[in-house]
């Protein structure tokens, strides 16, 4: 059975930075492209990156590109999203998923419960 687990979502004041961590099972990690998405209340979820399965390319939805960092340890099957600069906009809850050819679509096969950040003014 495949799992995605997020954490690392927590309370921050703006400016700050926050790790958020997605740890995988029941796939093979190494062959999956990942993404990182958010769901602020009262929106529509959205991409905010991601990662191909080499991890060769990343991708940034505009309003993160020069703040969030995405990477992935394939030794680890785990994806990270690295948030710095934080505001208050940030807050929301953030999924990750997997995907076989997908990196960016809100089609991703699997997905993760979701983490909460939420970034104070």
């Amino acid at each position: 059975q495949v799992q995605l687990v997020e954490s690392g979502g927590e309370l921050v004041q703006a400016g700050g930075s926050l790790r958020l961590s997605c740890a995988t099972s029941g796939l093979t990690f190494g062959r999956y492209n990942m993404g990182w998405f958010r769901q602020a209340p009262g929106k529509e979820r959205e991409f905010v990156s991601g990662i191909s399965w080499t991890g060769g390319d990343t991708y940034y939805a505009d309003s993160v590109k020069g703040r969030f960092a995405i990477s992935r340890d394939n030794a680890l099957n785990t994806v990270y999203l690295q948030m710095n600069s934080l505001k208050p906009e940030d807050t929301a809850v953030y999924y990750c998923a997997a995907d076989l050819y997908r990196s960016s679509s809100n089609t991703m096969t699997y997905w993760g419960k979701g983490t909460l950040v939420t970034v104070s003014s």
